[in-house]
């Protein structure tokens, strides 16, 4: 990809337009690349700040500490509140504006009790612009800059540029935080997205690398509390059959975890795929 060296020259040049920068750090294809970008040309002046959040994978967090530690990269982790606040919880179409405002807010605070002035940086990626993404507004709201984004970076260039530059994450999966597998209008709690982490970690450790443990509440007693659970289980379509060998074993798995129904979407993977039903009236708040 040609035009992907390109984009990277200018973003290159852009970030020594900066003089301190705070990133968002995940650990994912996009954010590690943007970090390691920004630690090339600012060095120390470059620090990562990861939300330690229920939502984001332990082992996630684990695999930005590790980065940050060999490459001697400034690290912060900070504890983020957001399954707190009734509205996030709501998990309404706006759940991802809620979670990204609570980021802002701690990497502010990081900026305040430094007493200096930082860009903030936010991993968003020209891709994104196509998609319903409500943190971009929120993180936009309050200060952020996206400066994949800006420059034309698309993820097959980072995953490429990634590779080039050696990055461990230049082929890791999508893995959009846990909140995003529970459909909108039902609640996240920090029990739900831990079934589902352990979900898709028993998934992945019988090779299915791509994959989505969807968490569905199944009937409700009279106080609306759910009877029990369903995990729908995505994974590309080459996969389908995989599945389907570790059929015994996945369905004993989940069960151990909580789940009283396991099943198969034949539809395949699809990344984002709750956002199919915001059909109008949230995409356009």
């Amino acid at each position: 990809m040609p035009d992907a060296l390109a984009k990277e020259s200018a973003l290159r040049a852009r970030l020594r337009e900066l003089d301190r920068v705070l990133v968002a750090y995940s650990a994912g294809v996009d954010s590690t690349y943007l970090l390691a970008v920004a630690h090339a040309e600012l060095g120390d002046r470059a620090i990562a700040v990861t939300a330690d959040s229920p939502s984001l994978a332990r082992t996630s967090l684990a695999e930005a500490r590790a980065f940050c530690a060999t490459r001697g990269i400034a690290h912060r982790i900070v504890a983020t509140s957001e399954f707190d606040d009734p509205v996030y919880a709501a998990n309404d179409g706006q759940r991802c504006y809620h979670c990204k405002a609570a980021l802002l807010t701690v990497m502010r605070a990081i900026e305040f009790q430094a007493d200096t002035t930082h860009a903030l940086l936010v991993g968003a990626i020209a891709d994104d612009l196509a998609d319903w993404r409500p943190g971009m507004r929120a993180a936009g709201e309050r200060g952020a800059q996206f400066p994949l984004a800006e420059v034309g970076l698309g993820k097959a260039e980072i995953r490429e540029r990634s590779r080039a530059l050696a990055l461990p994450t230049w082929d890791r999966p999508a893995e959009p935080c846990l909140s995003s597998r529970i459909p909108y209008g039902e609640p996240v709690t920090v029990e739900a997205v831990r079934m589902v982490e352990a979900a898709e970690e028993l998934l992945r450790g019988l090779g299915l690398r791509h994959c989505r443990a969807r968490h569905h509440r199944v009937g409700a007693d009279a106080g609306g509390a759910a009877r029990g659970w369903m995990c729908r289980i995505e994974v590309p379509e080459a996969d389908l059959a995989r599945v389907l060998e570790h059929r015994a074993a996945i369905r004993d798995g989940l069960q151990r975890l909580g789940y009283a129904f396991t099943t198969l979407d034949l539809a395949g993977l699809a990344s984002g795929g709750y956002n199919r039903l915001l059909a109008g009236t949230e995409k356009q708040a």
